[in-house]
């Protein structure tokens, strides 16, 4: 057992800890994050606080710009 089993309130990462009773198959650590970003996108948007078309926009230009960004370090090192 790590800490976490031990001590529900102990969370060694970054992430906050959300407090869930688990059913079936535990998530992956992305895979839970994934899902509490994208349930608070669309509480943010039926609330009228953000559009989500928008956000998905600029997170999809982001990633674009942290790609590129990455793929000319990798390139520069080579060289």
């Amino acid at each position: 057992m790590n800490q976490r089993d031990h001590n529900p309130g102990a969370n060694n990462d970054e992430t906050p800890h959300i407090p869930r009773k688990i059913t079936g198959k535990e998530l992956k650590c992305d895979e839970e994050i994934r899902t509490q970003i994208n349930t608070l996108v669309e509480i943010l948007d039926a609330k009228g606080i953000i559009k989500k078309k928008e956000f998905q926009r600029i997170v999809s230009m982001r990633l674009h710009e942290i790609s590129k960004a990455l793929a000319f370090e990798e390139i520069d090192e080579e060289m």
